[in-house]
């Protein structure tokens, strides 16, 4: 719901398993995390102004969870596609993390990695969409109540 951003695609990666389903990655026994594969256009949407909807849409505190959902396939990941992008991601969790810690929260646990590195495996297709097809889905994502300043 971003503007800029042409296309999303849930999957997982950062693991050992080729081609994981998700059963395999709930079974903690992969390494993979759940992740989400965003197409953008930088005319359009900055880098930074995505890892702000990033950082403030769910918990980098946590370690391997979100909210009620436990298990090293929920740790929080941000894996760049090129140096400005690791530039933007490292400032900007530089930014959010002093927010966090002056809130009274933990400081973020966010991996950060070259997408290079670590395979995407889209995710089944039911998982595709998800709130889409199931408007009433669970929405498992912690939120911190902070924000990043602009």
């Amino acid at each position: 719901q971003t503007d800029g951003v042409y296309s999303t695609a849930v999957g997982y990666t950062a693991g050992h398993t080729p081609n994981p389903t998700y059963e395999e990655v709930c079974s903690g026994r992969t390494g993979h995390t759940e992740a989400v594969l965003v197409v953008f256009d930088p005319a359009v949407v900055s880098y930074d102004e995505l890892c702000k909807v990033f950082w403030e849409n769910h918990d980098p505190t946590q370690g391997n969870r979100q909210g009620n959902d436990i298990g090293t396939q929920y740790r929080s990941v941000v894996y760049w596609t090129d140096d400005e992008q690791r530039a933007e991601v490292e400032k900007t969790a530089a930014e959010f993390s002093a927010v966090l810690t002056a809130g009274g929260l933990d400081p973020i646990t966010t991996e950060f990695d070259d997408a290079a590195k670590h395979p995407f495996h889209p995710a089944e297709e039911y998982h595709q969409k998800y709130l889409v097809k199931n408007p009433h889905g669970y929405d498992c994502h912690a939120h911190t109540g902070f924000f990043l300043p602009a």
